[in-house]
């Protein structure tokens, strides 16, 4: 990777995608980051951020052509924020411009598609990292270290739950996707579940419509995913009424931990079969830090870009829960 410094010059690609506005409020809330402009292929919906007053889209320069990020050496790298079904194509444009990607997920449809992107970054030493908004929550990082590490023993199960609300309104955009809702969150959570069990052997999903008015729409999922010795489980629907009670479960042989919510995260519940460290056998209530979305996704991202540290996880990773999550969806074969 070439030599960095801060602050680096980005530049943000595409409006859709629901983060961008999110996204790109950190990036220009960031002392290292200096945010060039926006660019929004569709006139529309840019001419609507432009007249809406509200969040960032008053703090930034509109670019109005995709050769003002493409063209210039000076923008290191690029948020990837359009629609789910244009945003591979998107980042495939930047990393042949050169660009290193913060990428909102999920990658596209076509798999094979999203393997080649990722090879051309490969051979350009570029990053990609996709934005699984969960990666460094705290109560998501303290689980995933206690699994990895052995401190709960033998990972036998993990469970998640996390469902919405989708307005009749959106489920037209998402249901372009096989999946549907299962296809547009289930990443967050499964980036988690590879990381702590890695490749599934078996995937077995039953989407379903359920309520939903719109015929192609899957609004009620769930997907098992089986290993040697563990299962995990993720179950979503389109239609919880919020607050939504989002949650998080892993059981081992020595412990078990269960976060609900996961935001805001207050605490988490952890089991143990005996001491160890600072907590005590039995039930703990373990507190925790209820971070921003993205501050710390970004935080890492930079320091990947300036050689402070290497990518917390690898592009190898980042293909292994895309290519779990299409497995899942029946984009591929099971």
């Amino acid at each position: 990777m070439e030599n960095i410094i801060k602050p680096i010059k980005m530049a943000q690609y595409g409006t859709k995608h629901g983060h961008a506005s999110g996204v790109l409020q950190v990036m220009l809330e960031n002392p290292d980051v200096e945010v060039v402009g926006v660019y929004e292929p569709d006139s529309t919906r840019r001419k609507e951020l432009e007249t809406s007053n509200t969040g960032p889209w008053t703090s930034i320069k509109w670019l109005d052509d995709k050769s003002e990020i493409l063209d210039d050496p000076s923008i290191v790298a690029v948020s990837s924020e359009g629609l789910n079904a244009e945003s591979l194509a998107h980042t495939e444009q930047l990393v042949d411009a050169g660009k290193h990607v913060f990428y909102d997920k999920p990658a596209g449809d076509d798999y094979r598609h999203f393997e080649r992107v990722v090879a051309k970054a490969k051979e350009q030493n570029l990053l990609i990292q996709l934005g699984y908004m969960f990666r460094y929550h705290d109560g998501f990082t303290r689980i995933s270290e206690w699994a990895r590490s052995g401190f709960l023993g033998q990972v036998f199960a993990i469970r998640a739950h996390m469902s919405t609300t989708i307005s009749p309104e959106a489920q037209k955009t998402v249901a372009v996707h096989k999946g549907g809702t299962f296809y547009d969150l289930a990443g967050h959570v499964l980036d988690q579940i590879i990381w702590i069990l890695g490749k599934p052997e078996k995937v077995t999903s039953f989407m379903r419509r359920d309520v939903s008015q719109l015929g192609t729409f899957t609004d009620n999922s769930l997907a098992v995913f089986e290993y040697d010795s563990a299962m995990a489980t993720i179950d979503i629907a389109a239609m919880e009424p919020s607050p939504t009670a989002r949650r998080f479960e892993v059981y081992g042989d020595r412990g078990s931990a269960i976060m609900e919510p996961f935001e805001p995260a207050n605490t988490l519940r952890l089991c143990l079969v005996e001491a160890c460290g600072s907590y005590p056998t039995g039930v703990s209530i373990v507190k925790l830090e209820d971070r921003r979305r993205y501050v710390a996704s970004l935080e890492a991202f930079l320091s990947n870009l300036v050689g402070e540290k290497p990518p917390d996880r690898s592009l190898e990773h980042e293909l292994l829960v895309q290519e779990t999550l299409l497995r899942a969806t029946g984009r591929i074969p099971s």
